[in-house]
């Protein structure tokens, strides 16, 4: 009767480095996901000094052929003013003050940025200009 004890090899798996990478890969794309944003129309703001921010509830964006959009979805120039209290409107049961972030690109025409200001005004809303 053999009593030695045989040797084994036992294989094991170092995951020390693994765990760390996938780590590492969760946060990168953890904080990616949270920078891009998905809901903004492209269109070339113009440049400002202060470095404040508003929380986004709506935004609003006039690209550079003077189009119209609410979100991403675009909104006709004649019922614009009505679709945009009636989201400000739906914002209000939620949030005391809705913020209205206007999104206009440099060529956009100044008096229906006014107009959007004026309408979101009306209806109690925050207005914040988006620049660079």
């Amino acid at each position: 009767m053999n009593l030695r004890n045989r040797l084994r090899s036992h294989p094991e798996l170092h995951a020390g480095a693994l765990n760390d990478i996938l780590f590492i890969l969760l946060f990168f794309f953890l904080i990616v996901s949270t920078i891009a944003n998905p809901n903004i129309v492209k269109v070339n703001n113009p440049r400002g000094t202060k470095d404040t921010k508003a929380k986004q509830h709506i935004t609003v964006s006039i690209d550079n052929t003077q189009q119209f959009y609410i979100g991403t979805k675009r909104i006709d120039p004649l019922v614009f003013d009505t679709l945009l209290r009636a989201e400000i409107a739906k914002f209000k049961l939620s949030v005391d003050t809705p913020v209205v972030v206007v999104n206009a690109d440099t060529t956009a025409y100044w008096g229906e940025i006014f107009r959007i200001m004026r309408v979101s005004k009306s209806v109690g809303a925050k207005v914040v200009a988006n620049v660079k």
